[in-house]
């Protein structure tokens, strides 16, 4: 069954365990990004959530990795990044976004990249307010399709040969 092009009324995630891990730093957008990628999957169905708070985004793929390892199905890595007056802003960036690639390619996980990256809190305040456009919600989509077309892909275990 191919889900990737499917709207996102048709996709379920019954049955997955999906982490959702949101940076406290910047709380006023996260909060939002959480808010949206949780009300996504709760929309879509899933049951098995684990929600987890970090610090900043500098430890989201820390967190996301233990999820990962620990049998979840996808994880939701929320934060937000905005500029300041030093170069912090381009460290942290690009240190998480390498973290959570790395995380989903060592374990075979969805880990789904939610941080926005903005230059104006404002900007980051936009794309995390409620509706169909919050990219916290958009993240979690990603997550699960991710997951589904895995689970779709990945052939089920073989018997054993101690089965006779």
């Amino acid at each position: 069954m191919r889900i990737d092009n499917a709207p996102s009324g048709e996709i379920r995630a019954d049955g997955l365990r999906i982490g959702v891990v949101t940076a406290a730093f910047n709380a006023p957008v996260t909060d939002g990004l959480k808010t949206g990628a949780v009300t996504y999957l709760k929309e879509v169905g899933a049951q098995h959530l684990e929600i987890i708070d970090a610090p900043g985004a500098f430890e989201l793929p820390l967190i996301a990795q233990a999820l990962a390892t620990s049998g979840y199905d996808a994880v939701v890595c929320l934060g937000a990044v905005i500029e300041g007056d030093t170069d912090h802003y381009e460290h942290v960036a690009h240190r998480a976004s390498e973290g959570l690639m790395r995380v989903q390619l060592d374990t075979g996980v969805p880990v789904s990249f939610g941080i926005l990256t903005t230059r104006k809190l404002a900007d980051a305040l936009a794309r995390s307010g409620p509706g169909r456009h919050n990219k916290g919600r958009e993240a979690a989509e990603a997550a699960v399709r991710a997951a589904l077309i895995l689970r779709d892909i990945t052939p089920p275990p073989s018997p054993t040969a101690d089965s006779t």
